[in-house]
């Protein structure tokens, strides 16, 4: 029955990543987007209650319910905001070096108003501890140079594009192929003239 119980989360999670990875990728529109990032988020609150000691449940559960926040609007999503980091600090204290949660973290702080908690410090500061687990971990890379540019920092987000573009071998090569080159190859063309 265990082996059962543990088959049945592990096929939620690969689930709840996979309606991730729709909305963020083939979904065309918000309301797509929403529909998928919902179910992923269902389908990881589920496998957190069958599984609470399970880190890659809370991953992909907070990661669809950030995903589904930010793409309903940042300011009308403030009420997920408790559970996000909830399950943030849940991922950490069972597995401290989760990258993803890293990742999850830094763009939490770095996304969210400062009268809502938001702190670009504590962004760059995830971001970091990320790359120092795995620094070919290329979203977080793509994310640190946002927050550089976001503050001006240009010299800085073009170190972090150039090694996403020039790495060799990043952790998650779709990931590298489908979103991050892209993105990085955008963001340095959009700071060019950038001082």
């Amino acid at each position: 029955m265990a082996l059962a119980k543990d088959r049945q989360v592990e096929t939620m999670i690969m689930l709840s990543y996979v309606y991730f990875l729709w909305g963020d990728t083939r979904a065309k529109t918000d309301d797509e987007k929403l529909a998928a990032y919902d179910q992923g988020r269902q389908l990881g609150e589920r496998a957190v209650e069958l599984a609470p000691k399970n880190a890659e449940a809370h991953v992909w559960y907070a990661i669809n319910t950030a995903r589904y926040g930010q793409t309903k609007g940042i300011m009308r999503s403030l009420f997920l905001l408790p559970t996000v980091q909830r399950e943030i600090d849940t991922i950490l204290s069972l597995e401290p070096k989760n990258i993803r949660a890293h990742s999850l973290a830094g763009n939490v702080y770095m996304e969210v108003p400062r009268i809502a908690g938001g702190d670009r410090a504590r962004a760059e500061d995830y971001f970091k501890k990320g790359l120092a687990i795995d620094p070919r971990f290329t979203v977080l890379r793509v994310d640190l140079a946002r927050l550089y540019i976001s503050t001006g920092r240009y010299p800085e987000a073009r170190q972090e594009l150039t090694r996403v573009l020039q790495e060799r071998a990043p952790r998650i090569v779709a990931d590298w192929t489908v979103k991050d080159a892209p993105r990085a190859r955008t963001l340095l063309e959009s700071i060019k003239d950038k001082r």
